[in-house]
């Protein structure tokens, strides 16, 4: 016990620890809570997608306290770095001095090889090559006084989901994240599984069943640019895939279309990654509206029931 108060009192005078209330009218002396102090540290995050990006600024409690959203074509990395620097400058201004000395960090989540799929990203050749040997990690480190962490950006949403969601309900998962590439991540025992390079739990390169016969990449029935696509065919704005994180209702037919397609695809993904890993739960997430989440886990469930899954233990 003597041990402990040591140490909480040196995290207390460090400014990580607040002293809450006592609580009495128990025998002996009142306890005192502690809690996160939530200005004890701060970090910032930064998603780099095809057709967006993102900047968040999160406490110590996990709260997140500024975000700076901004769509685009697609970056080049002039234009990314421009980005980030616009979205520092809008993020930082309200802190106070204390505040900015006690950023940590600052985190990317990003697609491994930006230059790849040219023709699914639908970008200039010249564009997709100005990605390759661009070292984003050390530009953005040049702009900014923190330490800078790179992280594929589906393994990135999958430690968050081990962090602050089912991670709490499952020590073994598989988890798709649904953007304008598919991807995903694998939790074992508890902890996040990145493989050799990285780049395990690329799950969008799994390969399932094509329409036509033979396999295909989950990455083409399963990601936005198929949906993109489809509206651009039906000579629809597909803008509002990445304007509106609430609705997709004016996607229409085309939003009903793709989550078939990449409910199929997904569960003979999850067959197969059952299959090897015995893993007890698939999480489904995305850039999408709740609502469209919803209605793709449903259709998953249910193109579940036509996969065989004779051998695979039950998840």
């Amino acid at each position: 016990a003597q041990t402990v108060s040591v140490i909480v009192r040196q995290l207390e005078k460090d400014g990580l620890l607040l002293r809450e209330k006592p609580q009495r009218g128990k025998v002996g002396q009142p306890l005192v809570p502690f809690s996160l102090d939530p200005d004890g540290a701060f970090t910032i995050g930064l998603k780099v997608g095809r057709r967006s990006g993102d900047l968040m600024l999160m406490d110590l409690a996990g709260k997140v306290r500024a975000t700076f959203h901004q769509p685009y074509t697609f970056p080049t990395p002039r234009d990314l770095i421009g980005f980030v620097e616009k979205g520092l400058a809008q993020l930082t201004e309200p802190l106070r001095p204390r505040q900015l000395q006690r950023i940590v960090g600052l985190g990317i989540a990003a697609p491994f090889e930006l230059w790849n799929w040219q023709e699914e990203a639908g970008a200039p050749a010249s564009v997709m090559e100005s990605w390759r040997g661009f070292d984003l990690a050390a530009e953005i480190g040049k702009i900014c006084a923190w330490p800078v962490t790179l992280c594929n950006d589906a393994t990135a949403a999958c430690a968050a989901e081990l962090l602050f969601g089912k991670g709490r309900d499952y020590r073994d998962f598989a988890y798709f994240y649904c953007g304008y590439f598919i991807g995903g991540g694998i939790v074992i025992n508890g902890s996040l599984h990145q493989g050799r390079t990285g780049n395990a739990g690329a799950l969008g390169s799994f390969p399932v069943p094509s329409p036509g016969g033979g396999a295909q990449q989950l990455i083409r029935p399963a990601s936005f640019y198929a949906l993109e696509q489809d509206l651009r065919r039906l000579g629809r704005n597909p803008d509002v895939l990445w304007q509106n994180t609430v609705d997709w209702d004016s996607a229409g037919p085309a939003l009903d279309r793709w989550i078939a397609n990449a409910a199929e695809g997904i569960a003979y993904a999850c067959a197969g990654i059952a299959a090897v890993i015995e893993n007890s739960a698939v999480v489904i997430d995305g850039a999408m509206p709740p609502a469209v989440r919803t209605a793709l886990t449903v259709a998953v469930r249910d193109a579940l029931t036509r996969v065989t899954l004779q051998g695979v233990t039950p998840f």
